[in-house]
């Protein structure tokens, strides 16, 4: 039991549960510079990844060479790369570019509510704007293409899809809660220079296994802002399961890095029981 109870005297610095609201936040610049850095880096991640689905179905579709273009490897290599850059560019501000990861965060006790929430909107207006710069651009094979929206692959269930979403959030998520963890970071002086690469390769690997099934959401903004702008009954039908499954995927993955991984359960049993005996 010993060596599950953390010693007081640790080498590293645990920072104190985010309060649940704050409104002290709200005066200081720092919170509204992370929601401007949460849209814009939304906006060009949905830009870039919309770009790249849409490119490669032209090339593909209508008696095209299917062997070309980016292929899958290369749609999952444009989503996992960029939010390598965006978390590289962003981490110490916000970093987050996904409501699921928030979600994640702020059960996790790293975010407050107000920020969770205030992250979450920017994200999905950058998602929205983000899809909309391509339809301004390439409208006609934006509709054509189906506007890089998420549905479900025909001949899965939706069980099936949730499954997929469930599962490859909590990748995503256990992911970010484990490249960011103070104590690791202590431990290993490499870890802060490198979370970004294990994030954004979580990604690519998610998509590789998950595409086929369901194009992949694991991120509900990412998953809204084509949908909106897209907007066909189909997409909206299936838009409940990019959704549902993040969120449970990244409250899984939150309760498993706290709970079991950090012990989080058997430190509030050793406080509860010296101050019982005391």
């Amino acid at each position: 039991m010993k060596k599950d109870i953390e010693s007081s005297h640790k080498d590293y610095y645990e920072p104190p549960p985010a309060p649940l609201y704050d409104p002290s936040e709200l005066k200081k610049w720092s919170f509204y510079r992370a929601i401007i850095a949460e849209f814009i880096s939304t906006l060009l991640f949905l830009y870039v990844t919309i770009l790249t689905v849409i490119g490669y179905k032209n090339q593909t579709t209508g008696g095209g060479d299917k062997c070309g273009g980016v292929g899958i490897l290369g749609i999952a290599w444009a989503f996992g790369g960029m939010i390598f850059v965006l978390v590289y560019c962003t981490a110490g501000i916000s970093g987050h570019i996904n409501p699921a990861v928030t979600f994640g965060l702020f059960l996790a006790r790293k975010v407050s509510l107000v920020r969770a929430v205030s992250y979450m909107v920017a994200q999905c207006v950058g998602a929205i704007s983000g899809a909309a710069l391509v339809k301004g651009f390439q409208k006609a094979q934006y509709n054509r293409f189906g506007g890089g929206a998420n549905v479900l692959a025909d001949g899965y269930s939706k069980g099936t899809g949730l499954a997929a979403e469930i599962v490859g959030t909590f990748v995503l998520v256990y992911t970010v809660l484990s490249a960011t963890d103070n104590k690791r970071r202590a431990r290993d002086s490499h870890i802060p220079v490198l979370a970004p690469l294990p994030i954004g390769f979580a990604v690519f690997l998610v998509h590789l296994a998950t595409i086929p099934i369901t194009g992949t959401g694991i991120n509900p903004a990412r998953s809204f802002g084509p949908a909106v702008m897209y907007n066909r009954e189909k997409v909206w039908d299936d838009q409940w399961i990019f959704w549902v499954g993040p969120f449970i995927g990244a409250a899984i993955a939150a309760f498993y890095h706290q709970f079991i991984l950090r012990a989080a359960a058997v430190r509030a049993l050793g406080s509860f029981r010296s101050i019982h005996h005391t």
